[in-house]
């Protein structure tokens, strides 16, 4: 284990020098001293972090509950959901379309659908944060659709469990999903009117039973879902759900983040363990084919927000670059899959997936002006790629005898 921390620390440390994210090479740092990898083994069979992996999960959906606010959805109104929905249709569709194209199976296309469907928070709000666009108009839009692809996922992790896990009928399927619903219902329930009384039994000003108390309640939880037959992390995104709402929020935040950093990075570590690069060059095709296609439908998202918005080609750029990339959603599907017995195939085409997009994206988000350039070819309007008349801040006037 320390090990690992290591190894995925100064490969990180390498790699953001020149700007590359964190995840891919986290993931790298474990396919390079994996098993599969000639050279030195650092660790020889990846299920000895298994433990440690999942915890960095559970962290990782608890920490995005924390940060959901539904109060965020209904400030941005009937545009940004209509932006949000049609993001998922294009993005969603897509994915559904190419799994069942590449003729691995059914249960296969599904888990496809949300590894090209759904966008990285963690890398989208990193990238937004590095580049200083955080107070940029487009910017509510991005973290909006966002927002709503964090929704969708907490619903269809509970509708693709017994999808994947091999129900033997319809009726046995129907009777999962409605077991699953159900728990989340509950949760939903709770973290609607129960949120004050929660807050009291874990208020403490004590840091330590603090971090604690949450830490037991996400693991408790994610344990709990997983007996109802919901994904782990839905159990621990609910309970930050619950949780990011009471007056210990804040302090909640804050004491989280070293340890889901910790964790996390173990976490891409471990999935790194089990690709076999060998594996790569057998899916290079179809990885190629669905970067390019994610692209596609990124651009044609973006061109529809940006009409709504009133955008110009540069922040419609932002829009459609910035969500482009893709990480833990993927990878929390790749792992789901290989729990299930699905074809091998998938975890190697969706690593090699998510190294592509994950260092693309972020690249590509800070030299955005050049597909602005091609973006003002084919909107309407101003070609001119500056923005549009809905995006230009008028300065207040300067006070008189004041020099600037």
């Amino acid at each position: 284990m320390g090990g690992a921390f290591v190894a995925a620390a100064v490969l990180a440390r390498l790699g953001t020098r020149i700007g590359l994210p964190t995840i891919p090479l986290f993931i790298l740092a474990g396919a390079l001293l994996g098993p599969h990898t000639p050279g030195f083994v650092l660790v020889q069979d990846p299920h000895d972090l298994g433990m440690l992996s999942s915890l960095g999960l559970v962290l990782l959906l608890f920490y995005l509950g924390l940060e959901f606010h539904l109060d965020d959805l209904r400030a941005g109104g009937r545009k940004l959901t209509l932006a949000g929905i049609v993001y998922l249709v294009l993005n969603v569709g897509a994915g559904l379309v190419f799994g069942f194209a590449l003729g691995w199976g059914t249960s296969e296309a599904f888990v496809l659908a949300g590894v090209l469907g759904i966008s990285s928070s963690a890398i989208v709000t990193k990238v937004l944060v590095d580049l200083g666009r955080i107070g940029n108009p487009e910017t509510k839009a991005i973290l909006g659709i966002i927002v709503i692809d964090d929704i969708f996922l907490a619903v269809y992790l509970a509708a693709l469990q017994p999808v994947i896990s091999g129900a033997d009928s319809a009726v046995s399927a129907v009777g999962q999903a409605g077991k699953a619903f159900g728990f989340l219902l509950v949760l939903a329930i709770l973290a609607r009117w129960g949120t004050a009384l929660i807050g009291r039994l874990i208020a403490t000003k004590d840091n330590e039973l603090l971090v604690i108390s949450f830490l037991g309640a996400a693991v408790l939880m994610a344990g709990v879902a997983e007996m109802f037959g919901v994904a782990d992390v839905i159990g621990a995104f609910m309970v930050g759900l619950m949780l990011g709402s009471t007056s210990s929020g804040d302090r909640i935040r804050e004491l989280v983040n070293p340890l889901r950093d910790a964790f996390a990075a173990i976490f891409f570590f471990a999935f790194g363990l089990s690709i076999d690069p060998g594996d790569l060059p057998k899916v290079v095709v179809p990885v190629l084919a669905a970067v390019a296609l994610t692209v596609l439908m990124n651009v044609l998202s973006g061109l529809f927000t940006a009409r709504m918005y009133g955008f110009g080609p540069e922040p419609t750029a932002h829009v459609a670059i910035t969500l482009t990339a893709r990480g833990e959603f993927a990878l929390i599907l790749a792992t789901m899959a290989a729990t299930a017995g699905l074809d091998a195939r998938l975890s190697p085409f969706i690593a090699g997936y998510v190294l592509v997009l994950a260092v693309l994206a972020p690249l590509a988000a800070g030299r955005s002006h050049r597909p602005a350039r091609l973006l003002a070819r084919v909107m309407p309007g101003d070609r001119s790629g500056k923005a549009t008349e809905a995006e230009t801040v008028e300065e207040p006037p300067e006070p008189v005898g004041v020099e600037r």
